[in-house]
């Protein structure tokens, strides 16, 4: 395991008064009048956000292989579809009700759900992981998702009203550590848990592993907490398919026979990075990591 921590904020951008516009905008509009507007956007927002615009680029020709042109093309659709998804949530916050979701691995989410021990849900920076918790709408089993605790307050507030009927309570990672009492309560009670992991989040601790023809670091918390509560993982992944449909894909990370559980942990967190690389490589306009996050993303393109 290593130290080594990611270069990420995660915090949504636009002031207060931008994001309160929004949802008045979109109380009184289609979303997809935000899309058009996307179209126009974009480019001004990858002239200016250089380096995150860098590093999608980056991914495109390293880690896919693409050409040049191909690969800015592919940038743009990167950055078009994660504004879309932003102002999908923003437009579910104003109350439009014309997103819907495709569960193909539902069985295994009602498994979970319907289990009287507890659960992790293991997310990542995918598609939109948000939508979920939004529109699943179920009560049996209450599902804690740990968020970064430094998002703006209004898109915590926007959040919270959301999730509030939806049997879903937010857990800010904070820096007094008050979060580490909400996980424990959590999975001692038989609740689920969601936490991203392919950034780090409260733990510097990571695996290296080989993820799209490269190495990088992924987080081993969840996998910790895992064997410490003896509870399963599960994978899931929100990816958008239209305008208006979602479709999630959820799937097991398997715990492995080892001789310790340092090994086992390691295991665990290439598994996920293994089940991730498949999900990436199916919908590889939906990665929203701007930041280096290979070993090698420093290393001038040939």
């Amino acid at each position: 395991m290593t130290g080594k921590k990611r270069e990420w904020k995660g915090i949504t951008g636009g002031s207060t008064f931008g994001q309160k516009a929004m949802k008045i905008l979109f109380s009184i509009v289609n979303v997809r009048i935000g899309y058009f507007i996307l179209i126009f956007v974009v480019p001004f927002y990858m002239l200016f956000a250089r380096k995150g615009y860098l590093a999608i680029y980056r991914y495109f020709r390293r880690q896919h292989a693409y050409p040049a042109i191909k690969s800015f093309y592919k940038t743009y659709r990167n950055h078009y579809l994660f504004g879309q998804m932003i102002l999908d949530r923003f437009a579910v916050y104003a109350g439009q009700k014309n997103f819907k979701l495709d569960n193909p691995d539902n069985s295994l989410f009602r498994k979970m759900v319907y289990a009287k021990h507890g659960c992790i849900i293991a997310g990542s920076h995918i598609g939109n992981p948000e939508l979920c918790g939004y529109l699943l709408n179920q009560q049996t089993k209450r599902i804690n998702s740990m968020i970064f605790g430094g998002e703006a307050k209004e898109v915590q507030k926007y959040r919270s009203e959301v999730f509030a009927g939806n049997n879903v309570r937010l857990i800010p990672v904070s820096e007094d550590m008050s979060h580490i009492f909400l996980i424990n309560e959590a999975l001692t009670n038989g609740e689920m848990l969601t936490m991203p992991c392919d950034r780090t989040f409260g733990s510097g601790k990571t695996v290296e592993c080989d993820f799209l023809n490269a190495k990088a670091h992924f987080p081993v918390g969840a996998f910790i907490l895992a064997l410490q509560y003896n509870v399963p993982v599960i994978a899931m992944f929100v990816l958008k398919v239209t305008a208006s449909l979602y479709r999630i894909h959820v799937l097991p990370v398997p715990v492995p026979q080892c001789e310790n559980k340092r090994e086992q942990i390691n295991e665990m967190t290439r598994s996920f990075a293994k089940i991730l690389e498949d999900i990436v490589r199916k919908y590889p306009e939906q990665w929203f990591n701007f930041y280096n996050f290979w070993k090698n993303e420093n290393v001038p393109l040939s």
